[in-house]
């Protein structure tokens, strides 16, 4: 047997250069390159291997770990996870600034590398920098955080443990049911030393993304139930971008005149203005997506883990005898909902019930009301771009609360802006080109946008709501962008997650990776100050307000923000936004820039779109002081007693 001798952290990139990734009969390289932040826990070992020898592999240079994670998940879920960025980090503070973006990969089921740095294996010089000291269990270190963020987690105490440890990660970070954050923990005495790996190890691996089939007891089953229902909704899943099955699913539709309604993560899948398209649905959903999802007698999943914001906390399908059907590459989804179970591959599972039900001459009888429901869904898109500040028409239970007009007259004396948050949605949507893509991930832009985003081109809604990240929008853009150069790429968000994270933004202009920030500044954490005032509670720790010493509360003035002079500070150009006029003045602009953007848009609070006849169940105090919080909970438990329990 033929061996080479590398240290153990030469043996990982060697290995992680030479994997592929197979369907469809296409082939490509799985991992690009690493991300890295280099410390003394992984400097002189991995630091020095890609120094040494990258391969083909691209190094690129994080700023904050988590950060630079995120941008990892970016390009992976852009690539539909079907390519990847390791990333590597020091021992103790710099793996842990990892872990938040660990739990977003696995949330979101995107396959994300982790190498951080680990404390010595042998012990022999602890405590050493950065280490933590259990008394209890000398064998723990910061890296053992990971267990509960990751889908496959190892520590490699010895070199020949690299071995089976890269193959379980390759594993599972193709396996596309159980992908998620890997996490191998590298002591930095094992990562420099050195054995004699067998050859073979490195050779050139293919892993193969099967289309795993239906089973015929499977099709069998669905068509049944398909058959004895009148209106079945599809709900289109990430699973069907992953699986690259518009075509399918629009064949679906078309062939059996079913309405489809789109999660977060399969928003764009399919253009917007598909006739059969009806929108977001559930919590964040749109008013033609829900209204008919209350009709509806059976769900048709698809690649969707039915969170609680798609099912309106299970209470949106109100159909008395509503049933579910499951198509999931992963059991554990496809059992949701106590629903018919198809654990197959999203478009060939499509190909074959369209055979099937078009045999049995099947056809929804939804009739008319579809295309009713999407022109509702267009006169109401049309009135919320056209709101001003002057109308009283936002989110109901606001204007119930609040004096609006006291509640903008303060920022409208420090912003000179009467900019509504939909109104700026509105030509946003418009000016954006076919090809744009849009990222996001927290606060209350993805509900507007689910609601309201009209998507001109296929897989341009890229949202992180799985775990509704603060942060991941500008660092992810940078990922987004390297998987798609070509392309232009705006991160939408608000100024609670620019203050987050933002930290590979100055990477963007390092890698010469343009992407443009559309700042929605609002001095709030905006989506939580509804959620807190709709259920009662006046507003509190929820807007960026000085500390009031007569109160000695946070109730004083707002505090202004020049996030333009920020980013300019790193090499952006930017612009000040408080009119429409210099709104599109900017994107228009923005466009002919080759640097990343910055545009600072001072955005009046509390002018979100409503909800859509949905409920979100959250806790609500049972006994309180405030009539508002008493009425707000006995609405919370009617609400209980109509959703369904599983």
């Amino acid at each position: 047997m033929k061996t080479i001798r590398l240290t153990v952290a030469q043996a990982l990139v060697k290995f992680l250069d030479n994997q592929y990734l197979c369907f469809d009969d296409k082939k490509v390289k799985f991992v690009e390159g690493i991300f890295a932040i280099f410390g003394h826990g992984n400097v002189l070992g991995l630091g020095q291997a890609l120094a040494q020898d990258c391969g083909e592999l691209i190094l690129r240079q994080g700023r904050n770990e988590q950060g630079m994670a995120h941008a990892a998940i970016g390009f992976a879920k852009q690539k539909l996870r079907k390519q990847i960025y390791a990333c590597t980090s020091s021992v103790g503070p710099g793996a842990a600034n990892m872990l938040t973006a660990a739990a977003t990969a696995t949330a979101n089921r995107i396959p994300l590398l982790l190498l951080p740095g680990d404390v010595f294996a042998s012990r022999q010089p602890d405590p050493v920098l950065q280490q933590i000291e259990q008394s209890y269990d000398l064998s723990l270190s910061t890296n053992d955080a990971f267990r509960a963020v990751s889908k496959y987690w190892d520590r490699i105490q010895r070199p020949e443990q690299l071995m089976t440890a890269c193959i379980n990660a390759m594993r599972v970070l193709t396996d596309p049911a159980e992908t998620g954050a890997v996490t191998l923990c590298l002591p930095q005495d094992v990562q420099t030393e050195a054995y004699d790996f067998p050859e073979y190890f490195f050779q050139k691996r293919v892993h193969r993304l099967e289309r795993t089939p239906p089973t015929e007891a499977m099709l069998q089953e669905a068509v049944q139930l398909i058959k004895t229902k009148k209106k079945p909704l599809i709900i289109c899943g990430g699973g069907v971008r992953y699986s690259e099955a518009a075509e399918q699913l629009k064949h679906f539709a078309e062939a059996f005149h079913l309405p489809f309604a789109e999660t977060q993560a399969g928003k764009s899948a399919v253009v917007s203005e598909h006739s059969f398209n009806v929108g977001g649905i559930g919590e964040t959903g749109c008013l033609a997506a829900n209204l008919l999802a209350k009709e509806a007698d059976l769900i048709i999943g698809i690649g969707t883990r039915y969170t609680d914001f798609t099912t309106s906390s299970k209470w949106i399908f109100q159909h008395p005898e509503v049933s579910f059907l499951n198509i999931n590459i992963a059991r554990f989804d496809a059992y949701k909902l106590d629903g018919v179970q198809v654990v197959a591959d999203a478009g060939k599972t499509l190909q074959q019930l369209t055979a099937l039900l078009q045999a049995e001459n099947y056809r929804g009888q939804w009739g008319q009301e579809i295309a009713d429901a999407k022109q509702q869904l267009k006169q109401e898109l049309e009135r919320l771009n056209r709101i001003t500040y002057r109308e009283n028409d936002f989110i109901p239970e606001i204007n119930d609360a609040l004096n609006r007009d006291e509640v903008f007259a303060e920022f409208i004396d420090m912003t000179g802006s009467r900019l509504t948050q939909s109104r700026v949605l509105g030509i946003l949507n418009q000016t954006l080109g076919e090809e744009d893509i849009i990222v996001g991930a927290a606060g209350s832009l993805p509900g507007d946008l689910q609601r309201t985003w009209q998507s001109k081109g296929e897989n341009t809604y890229h949202l992180e709501y799985g775990y509704s990240c603060m942060g991941y929008e500008v660092n992810a853009a940078l990922g987004v962008k390297i998987a798609e150069p070509q392309r232009e790429v705006y991160a939408l968000l608000g100024d609670g997650s620019y203050m987050m994270s933002h930290s590979e933004l100055i990477t963007s202009i390092q890698e010469n990776k343009k992407i443009n920030v559309i700042l929605f500044d609002n001095m709030a954490n905006g989506c939580i100050n509804n959620l807190q005032i709709g259920h009662g509670m006046e507003s509190f720790g929820t807007e960026f307000r000085f500390r009031n010493p007569q109160s000695r509360q946070l109730d004083g003035n707002l505090i202004p923000v020049d996030f333009a002079m920020n980013a300019a500070a790193y090499g952006c150009k930017t612009y000040k936004v408080s009119t429409e006029e210099e709104l599109r003045l900017a994107l228009e602009d923005a466009k002919q820039q080759k640097i990343s953007t910055l545009i600072d848009i001072k955005v009046l609070p509390k002018t979100m779109a409503h909800g859509y006849g949905s409920w979100w169940h959250v806790g609500v105090a049972e006994v309180s002081e405030r009539k508002e919080i008493q009425q707000a909970y006995e609405n919370s438990q009617r609400r209980i007693e109509e959703a369904r329990s599983y």
